[in-house]
């Protein structure tokens, strides 16, 4: 047939050459237990090989600069991974032995007796040749780790040239040993470290090694030391995994007998450095440890008492990161753009990642009405921005989670509540965190304020809250933060009427909402607000702030039905006259201010709310009697300062059995008085 051919062999020949295959499978079967016991010998052998070669580099890396070369570390990673391949195939010889073979002689299934045997075989060849390749002439070499790895960055902002001027100055003092530098997120502190980094390239020659550890907030001992370990050159010694301990005591060997600088980024909590293995940075050893973090209190457990604040950028400074980061081209684009530029980058509030990330968004944006829209958004709702949710709001969060408790994160969010760029009183803060049930009340009121002066001071320290620098008794939330706290408040923007705040934006009128239901905290203060008339089913609302109004009446429907409010805050509307009976609805209310206003008369209805403890009536200068104030018998607080009012009261006051603090001005002295009521 077209195409087809033949080949034929002698016979012989095809016998003899299966006759070898045959052979050589039947040697793995039959030479099983001779192949297992040399594995085992050749291993040991190799393992001993391994102990010596390490015992020799340790030696010279711990007594001096040396360190491994790259054929000792990559025979060292061969040998843990082949020895893991034997003790797998080993652990698995007794059970395979009684099943592939019948009393050791023959087998029960040739294929798996093969398979297994030609396993060992070829393993014993690797094993054989590790050990051939161990036998190293030099296994150290001249250590270059010394060098300092300069890290990609950004041009230095302006402003933050004097910031790194002054971390560096403080950090290379004989007498300073440790840097600590806090501040909010997103304020530069990452970027202000990585400056510190490369300087050290600078004088490379007074510090043998320089090393980075990006620390975060989930960082473990162990990873921390993997870190250090890596850039020191040290890898696992011996073939077992070693303990923290174990490791702390490397890395100690190592970097006891050099002059190294570690920077530690994003630290939440105290890094024991001596459970790390780092020696203590002294006069003696002229080793530096600086490092980042957002809270001051962490600053203060690792030793620091006088950190470094990286602060948010002033005005002139945020204004060139945002021109250096919209481009030049886009400011030029129109005429009225660099204007409504300045008011997106003020709306920044110099915090560097808003400015960037802003920045970047509106680099392509080439028309006055993008820019309007941008300026709109960020005044209105700022969370609706590109980036905000995704990138900015998310990394400011993180403070928010690391605090610790509901509690002190439900006073945070309280903060919110106010306009922006607003000088918070910490006493009233207090009082109405105390209402709110926030702050448990102790057997004294001193014990009580204590504990939510504690509260404002962890929110300050954790970079949440800033305090006034004129005036210790007022703090106030960066805008930015603030926008974070109502993102939260909101369920991270999927109920955005649950935090109704409209708080100093020029409001003529309550707002109109789709659900009132699900309100809880509502502020309509600092607006020019003149009436309410409307009713409401507010089921849900504790807290409700209308300071700083300009109200002349407010409609007694609008208290009927808010059974859960505790917090009334209707100070400073200097117009309003009358409150309504229907206030006497409230019985959950426990803080009342009404103080600042023209009130003449308090209604009947007031005595009727028995849950009240905190009520202010101070500087109500045509308040002509406050009789019945003794109904209140669950009263601790009581303001009355600028008022003018008859003795008869010390009788009525003598009836409030809880009563410990009264304000009050004391005729003919013309001065005021804080009573403390025992």
């Amino acid at each position: 047939m077209g195409g087809c051919f033949s080949v034929s062999l002698p016979c012989d020949q095809v016998v003899n050459q299966f006759s070898q295959w045959l052979c050589l499978r039947g040697c793995y079967i039959h030479n099983l237990p001779e192949n297992i016991v040399a594995l085992q010998h050749a291993m040991a052998m190799l393992t001993a090989k391994l102990d010596d070669v390490l015992r020799t580099v340790g030696r010279e890396e711990f007594t001096g600069r040396q360190q491994r070369i790259s054929q000792v570390q990559v025979w060292h990673a061969n040998v843990l991974t082949t020895k893991k391949k034997v003790d797998d195939l080993l652990s698995t010889y007794e059970a395979d032995l009684q099943r592939l073979c019948l009393c050791g002689f023959c087998s029960k299934d040739l294929k798996l007796s093969y398979l297994y045997g030609r396993s060992v075989r070829l393993m014993l060849r690797e094993v054989e040749k590790l050990s051939s390749q161990g036998g190293f002439d030099v296994v150290v070499e001249a250590s270059t780790f010394g060098e300092v790895d300069e890290i990609p960055i950004q041009p230095t902002i302006f402003g933050q040239e004097r910031m790194l001027e002054k971390a560096w100055t403080l950090l290379m003092e004989d007498g300073s040993g440790m840097l600590g530098l806090y501040g909010m997120g997103g304020v530069g502190k990452t970027t202000l470290l990585t400056q510190i980094n490369n300087k050290f390239s600078e004088i490379s020659d007074r510090f043998e090694v320089v090393i980075w550890v990006v620390v975060s907030k989930s960082a473990t001992v162990r990873k921390i030391q993997r870190d250090i370990a890596q850039k020191v050159g040290l890898v696992e010694m011996g073939s077992g995994e070693k303990d923290e301990n174990q490791r702390a005591l490397d890395i100690y060997n190592v970097l006891r007998r050099r002059k190294f600088a570690l920077l530690l980024d994003d630290i939440w909590e105290k890094v024991d450095l001596k459970a790390v293995g780092v020696p203590y940075p002294t006069r003696n050893n002229g080793c530096k440890v600086a490092f980042t973090t957002r809270s001051r209190d962490v600053c203060g457990r690792m030793g620091v008492d006088d950190p470094v604040e990286v602060s948010c950028l002033q005005p002139d400074e945020s204004w060139d990161l945002f021109q250096r980061t919209v481009g030049e081209n886009t400011l030029g684009s129109h005429p009225d753009i660099p204007e409504l530029a300045r008011k997106v980058a003020r709306k920044c509030r110099g915090l560097p990642l808003a400015l960037n990330v802003i920045g970047e968004t509106m680099a392509c944006k080439r028309t006055v009405h993008e820019w309007c829209h941008a300026v709109d958004v960020l005044t209105s709702s700022a969370t609706e921005f590109s980036g905000m949710e995704d990138e900015i709001l998310p990394v400011l969060k993180y403070s928010y989670d690391n605090l610790s408790g509901e509690m002190v994160r439900s006073c945070f969010l309280y903060c919110s509540l106010f306009p922006e760029d607003y000088h918070i009183d910490k006493e009233r803060l207090v009082e109405y965190w105390i209402c709110e049930g926030f702050v448990s009340e102790k057997e004294s009121r001193e014990r009580t304020l204590n504990q939510g002066y504690e509260i404002v001071g962890t929110l300050v320290r954790a970079c949440l809250l800033m305090e006034e620098r004129k005036d210790k008794s007022y703090v106030k939330m960066h805008d930015v933060v603030r926008e974070m706290a109502l993102w939260i408040s909101s369920d991270f923007g999927n109920q955005k009427e649950r935090c109704v705040v409209r708080a100093g934006v020029g409001l003529r009128e309550v707002p109109k909402l789709k659900e009132w239901a699900t309100v809880r905290k509502m502020s309509l203060m600092n607006n020019g607000i003149e009436e309410i008339f409307d009713s409401h089913e507010c089921g849900e609302l504790t807290t409700l702030f209308l300071q700083k109004n300009a109200f002349v009446k407010i409609s007694g429907e609008f208290f009927r039905c808010m059974p859960h409010l505790a917090v009334l805050d209707l100070s400073e509307n200097h117009s309003l006259e009358e409150l309504p009976e229907e206030i006497s609805e409230l019985g959950s209310l426990r803080y009342l201010d009404v103080s600042y206003t023209c009130v003449n008369q308090l209604p009947v209805g007031l005595w009727e709310l028995k849950k009240l403890i905190h009520l202010n009536l101070e500087h109500m200068s045509r308040l002509g009697s406050i009789l019945g104030i003794s109904s209140l018998w669950n009263l601790r607080t009581l303001g009355l300062r600028g008022l003018v009012l008859d003795m008869r009261l010390v009788n009525e006051l003598e009836l409030l059995e809880h009563l410990q603090v009264v304000t009050i001005d004391i005729i003919g002295f013309g001065c005021e008085a804080i009573v403390m009521v025992s």
